[in-house]
């Protein structure tokens, strides 16, 4: 199965309608530029921020405009990366996880609306699953496969291997699949925002 090809339009329009019925607020937008616009829209001033490691993120031009403090959030990343203690560090990054809006992708997106969240330190997950009030997700249109089984080797085959060569030419280290949520539904329980913003381009792994 070629995992680095867009679905067509009618399948995207069926995964739209699929995670809206699992209670998951979706955008569907033509292009990278438009979803960068659309999340400079959606976070309010002095909203505090936190972002996992995306390459989608940096393709849409998020990350460099995180850093470059054009807008007026409360960046976290930033916060905690300027921390050279490692104990303060650590305690600003568990702090972290109750942030206003936390921005990441998926690894692999079924057309019944489930999607995977794989992570080596666990550290994503908590935002994910629970803590932080406001989720949005970017997902290009590449990683949409038929079934939960073909998430999980489209995780395995296709983009652990691609991620390990991306951290071993970043940190000299590569990654494992240390924790995986799957994400089947929101309750309404937790009065959170969950969003995800799918893009007809392809974007990350």
């Amino acid at each position: 199965m070629p995992y680095d090809t867009l679905a067509d339009l009618e399948t995207q329009n069926r995964v739209v309608s699929a995670l809206r019925e699992r209670n998951i607020e979706v955008e569907h937008v033509a292009t990278r530029a438009d979803a960068l616009a659309r999340i400079q829209s959606l976070i309010p001033e002095s909203a505090s921020v936190m972002n996992g490691s995306s390459r989608t993120l940096e393709e849409i031009g998020f990350v460099e405009y995180l850093k470059s403090g054009a807008h007026r959030w409360n960046n976290l990343h930033e916060q905690i990366l300027a921390e050279s203690d490692p104990a303060k560090q650590g305690l600003l990054r568990r702090q972290s996880t109750v942030s206003d809006y936390y921005l990441g992708s998926v690894h692999a997106l079924t057309e019944t609306g489930e999607f995977l969240v794989a992570s080596n330190t666990g550290s994503q997950l908590p935002h994910i699953v629970y803590t932080s009030a406001n989720i949005i997700f970017v997902v290009g249109a590449q990683k949409i496969v038929p079934t939960l089984a073909d998430a999980f080797q489209r995780l395995e085959e296709y983009v652990v291997p691609l991620e390990d060569k991306n951290m071993q030419q970043k940190y000299g280290m590569g990654t494992n699949i240390s924790k995986v949520v799957i994400f089947k539904y929101e309750s309404p329980m937790n009065k959170r925002s969950v969003r995800m913003i799918l893009v007809n381009e392809k974007l990350g792994f």
